[in-house]
């Protein structure tokens, strides 16, 4: 017998949903209107995401304005129903005039929750060793969204739930979760990797305690992204009618939830982060964070098919094959699923995979196509 994340039950498993198609799967005979399905489709999906009711920011402000590197940048932070202050940094080409072209930059997880947005960028000359080190590892050495940004786009980049500015406080939990830790007066690269070893043996609590709030955790991240995409299109320097989300890893996985359920995204990149429940059910679960599980929606739709809910709105999907995360076999079979759907929609030409060599990253290669393409998908 086959190896599984759940030893002898995952042939089990794995059967309660193999040889049949999603209930909601767009590839399903039944369903012949793309209006009518995605409709449908649509509403499943948020009533099993569960995005808390009633958020909405308040205070937003611009805490500082400063150049570097050809650009004009501003700290920005806003408050949300619950937690500390989002921080956030919006930037854009210093003397740029007019509607430009916006992207949500999402960060990733990568394990590192110490940190939010700040892994995206670089903001001026010194950067803690932490997120040197994670760029170089992760986005080929540079700040992938300040590079957007000199290419003419307004480009926000925020924390999102749980991460930077947003993440879990020693001195907020109880003393059984938190151990009794207290918080750091000076980040030093130990006080951090502590922190984030914390932060992963939290998730579980976290997941579970926000099921019994009726809520799951991709719910939370998508209303505090929609939060962020609210801010961007209240700038006047966005043109509304470009705007696009982009992000590796964990920030490829908010693009997936992001870019189906708010069409007000015009066009997504998604960098690694695309396989099928399948995938992660027998072969690489223990790999993930609970960031990215609704209950009970793999009965509607396949992993794919959360992303194939924006068609025929444009979708770039980035895979490495030799990402430890996922499996070649159905990394390729989600590519086939988004396919399958985007054709039938009328729109073939609106959804493109892009497979490289190599682990687990978004490096400068990776970024010029992704870049190019976006450009393309929001003239």
């Amino acid at each position: 017998m086959n190896k599984t994340t759940i030893g002898a039950y995952g042939p089990w498993a794995a059967s309660l949903t193999q040889g049949a198609l999603p209930r909601l799967s767009f590839r399903r005979s039944e369903f012949k209107s793309l209006s009518e399905w995605r409709k449908k489709a649509l509403a499943k999906a948020l009533e099993l995401v569960a995005p808390p009711p009633d958020s909405s920011i308040s205070d937003a402000r611009v805490e500082r304005h400063w150049e570097y590197d050809g650009l004009s940048i501003e700290a920005v932070s806003w408050r949300l129903q619950a937690g500390p202050r989002t921080e956030a940094v919006f930037m854009k080409p210093a003397g740029a005039r007019g509607k430009l072209p916006a992207v949500l930059a999402l960060h990733d997880h990568g394990g590192q929750k110490y940190f939010g947005y700040a892994k995206n960028v670089r903001t001026g000359a010194r950067m803690h060793p932490v997120l040197t080190a994670h760029q170089k590892s992760a986005y080929g050495g540079v700040g992938w969204a300040s590079e957007l940004a000199k290419r003419g786009y307004a480009v926000l980049s925020h924390d999102t739930f749980a991460f930077g500015s947003r993440r879990v406080r020693y001195a907020d939990v109880l003393k059984a979760v938190g151990g009794g830790r207290r918080e750091p007066r000076e980040s030093s690269a130990a006080d951090i990797e502590a922190y984030n070893r914390f932060a992963g043996a939290h998730e579980h609590v976290m997941a579970k305690s926000l099921f019994c709030a009726g809520t799951t955790w991709p719910g939370v991240t998508l209303s505090e992204d929609q939060r962020a995409l609210d801010y961007l299109l209240s700038r006047r320097e966005v043109d509304r009618n470009r705007v696009a989300c982009c992000g590796l890893s964990g920030g490829g996985l908010r693009t997936v939830y992001l870019a189906a359920l708010d069409h007000r995204v015009k066009a997504a990149v998604c960098v690694g982060f695309m396989s099928t429940w399948r995938d992660f059910l027998l072969n690489k679960s223990w790999t993930h964070t609970w960031m990215t599980y609704a209950p009970l929606l793999p009965n509607y739709l396949d992993f794919p098919e959360i992303l194939a809910l924006r068609a025929p709105l444009p979708a770039l999907v980035q895979s490495c094959t030799e990402d430890p995360l996922y499996t070649v076999p159905e990394m390729k079979k989600a590519d086939r699923i988004l396919k399958a759907v985007y054709a039938k929609a009328g729109a073939p030409e609106n959804y493109r995979t892009l497979f490289y060599g190599g682990g687990h990253k978004f490096d400068l290669k990776m970024q010029a196509d992704a870049f190019e393409w976006l450009a393309k998908a929001l003239e």
